[in-house]
């Protein structure tokens, strides 16, 4: 049955989360495997607010209620979604040995992870339920650190703050992406269209170092491509950094 709530029950995510492999449904074929998929497609395709356990059931071709059989309500389903495309992520201990090409290709598996699926920056997981795709993959990157000369509370944050930089940029893309639909307009289009006001109400403030930076960046400043990159060199600079000040450095 729905909840009066919009608040997951985390008790029962876990237990979802770490389910075993269950034996579709006689009548309906449902699984929760086969919901979460559904949801996910539907996400993929529309955002995630279009993800309803109306559009589900519709998509699976089952009434609504029979859903809650499986999964209690949307909260929920979040936390399935998103543990579900996780798998996705390559496993393996990235980077034969050497940390710094481990944690480019974590990365960059990660970005790839949010270019497939933009609704994941929607995701409401402040305090996240992990299952065991994302249990599995923070093991192996945590390997990745182990070992280099990092105290374990450090390669936690290691791995933190190679996430934070992923979701941030991921976050930015997606909002250019979403402001694009919105305007209908390109960034390049909004800026001509915009320029003219700029140039006027800026003109009696001296801004010498800006204009110079903005006339050598132009329209690349705002490639979250180019960004993610810049940062992401600059957050294993200064792991370097640190390890090279220990005599640690091996990467």
């Amino acid at each position: 049955m729905p909840r009066a709530h919009d608040y997951p029950d985390d008790l029962r995510v876990l237990q979802l989360l770490w389910r075993r492999e269950e034996a579709p449904s006689a009548r309906s074929g449902l699984t929760v495997s086969r919901i979460v998929e559904a949801a996910v497609d539907i996400a993929d395709r529309e955002g995630l607010k279009a993800v309803t356990m109306r559009r589900v059931a519709q998509g699976l071709g089952v009434s609504t209620m029979s859903l809650y059989n499986y999964v209690p309500g949307k909260e929920e389903l979040a936390h399935l979604m998103f543990d579900h495309v996780y798998g996705e992520v390559p496993a393996g201990v990235p980077g034969d040995g050497d940390w710094r090409a481990g944690l480019e290709e974590v990365a960059r598996g990660l970005w790839a992870l949010h270019e497939r699926h933009p609704w994941l920056v929607d995701l409401p997981l402040t305090r996240p339920l992990v299952g065991p795709n994302a249990v599995d993959r923070w093991e192996e990157q945590l390997r990745v650190v182990d070992g280099i000369g990092l105290a374990e509370v450090e390669m936690n944050a290691v791995l933190e703050l190679v996430y934070g930089h992923v979701d941030g940029m991921a976050r930015r893309r997606v909002e250019i992406s979403r402001d694009a639909e919105r305007s209908g307009m390109t960034d390049d289009e909004w800026w001509e269209h915009v320029f003219p006001v700029f140039t006027r109400v800026l003109a009696d403030r001296d801004l010498a170092v800006s204009a110079r930076v903005g006339e050598a960046v132009g329209a690349p400043h705002t490639d979250p491509e180019l960004v993610f990159e810049f940062g992401l060199a600059r957050i294993l600079d200064g792991v370097a950094a640190l390890l090279e000040r220990r005599g640690t450095n091996s990467g």
